[in-house]
Parts: C-alpha cells; structure tokens; sequence
C-alpha cells in the first residue's frame, strides 16, 4: 500500500519483480540501475541468499505525473524465485502497488514458469489481494537466447501458459541486453499511477 508523507510532498510505491529463479529478475534491476542512474537515489540493496538474491533501491521516475501534487518515488524489489525462499518472497510481497512478472522462455522452465505465477497468485491471496485486480505486466524474458540455438518457447506459447486468463500486457525482453527492460517498467508504472490515482481519489 502506498504511503502518503505530506511532509516531503511524495508518495511510496513499491513495484516487486516476480518469477522462477534465474528468470532474471535481478539482471532487470542491475540494468535499471546503471541505465536510469539519474533517476536513482541511494544505493541498490543486496541481500544474497544461495544461488540468488533479494535486490532493492530507491527510484524516482520523472515525467510521469503527480498525485494530489505530490511526486511518486517508487521502490524496486525483487524476489528470490528459488522454491526454499517462499517466506521471503510472500515478505517483499507486502504493501505491493504494481508487479512486473519475469517468465524464463527456455522451454525447459516452462513448469516452473507456471508454478512460480501460482506462487504469486497465492501469496497475493494470503493479503487479501486479487491478482487480477493488481496492476501487473509480464515480461518474457531470454528472446535472444533462440538466436543462438538454444530451445526456447514461441510467443504463443507463453501466453497461453501465463497470460491467458490474465489478459495482461506482455513484453519479449532480453534482461542481459537490455532488449524491452525500460518498456517493461514504464508499462508497471503506468499502470500503478493509474491505479494510486484511483485510490487516493476514493480516499478522499
């Protein structure tokens, strides 16, 4: 849930990448990172676990419109995707405003695709929160993996695996490349304005 500092004149998001372990979310972030610097403030966060991290920083995107007159600073998580961390994903989950889900397209994480979105959907519920009703855009990452002969899933495919009764916006991206990273991104805030304007309407 957004916060609200009238003092400062800002609103707190938190948008969280999600997904299966070495989907790349973390390469998202990194390359948000070093490629939007002058939109950062501070430093970016890790907290390494076994085989995959838990990343996090401050981010002030401009150009995108204020609420109430108030500036939106947005914080980027992302999640350990490794099945043992469940707690910690189900902890970075709270107070969620906007999610951007990373699909792995190697056809041989195709199942862990899947049991990761249910993940999602699970511990959304355990909040009292809809996934259908959370601002949300999938990114399918690893496209220019194909190129180089390595067996990934068409397009379709991934759609209808995890995009089908969703109906969400989805994006062909190359985290390591930078290929659709910012597109990603500027759809989640987006779509996350869209929805604090909503909300702090109604709160009025």
């Amino acid at each position: 849930m957004a916060i609200l500092d009238l003092k400062k004149r800002e609103i707190e998001c938190k948008i969280v990448y999600y997904g299966p372990g070495r989907s790349g979310k973390t390469t998202n972030l990194e390359h948000i990172y070093k490629a939007f610097q002058k939109h950062v403030q501070g430093e970016m966060v890790s907290i390494d676990t076994e085989g995959d991290r838990t990343l996090f920083f401050d981010f002030l995107p401009f150009g995108i419109g204020k609420i109430k007159g108030c500036d939106v600073r947005v914080q980027l998580y992302t999640v350990p995707g490794q099945v043992q961390y469940s707690s910690t994903r189900k902890l970075v989950l709270r107070g969620v405003d906007g999610l951007v889900f990373v699909a792995d397209s190697l056809e041989v994480r195709r199942q862990k695709n899947m049991v990761s979105l249910r993940d999602l959907q699970q511990n959304l519920k355990e909040y009292g929160m809809n996934i259908f009703r959370v601002p949300l855009v999938v990114q399918f990452n690893k496209r220019d993996l194909g190129d180089q002969g390595i067996p990934i899933m068409s397009m379709e495919t991934l759609e209808t695996d995890l995009n089908k009764q969703l109906k969400v916006p989805t994006f062909p991206a190359s985290a390591l490349k930078g290929d659709g990273v910012g597109t990603t991104l500027n759809e989640c805030l987006k779509l996350t304005l869209q929805s604090l304007q909503r909300q702090f309407k109604w709160a009025e």
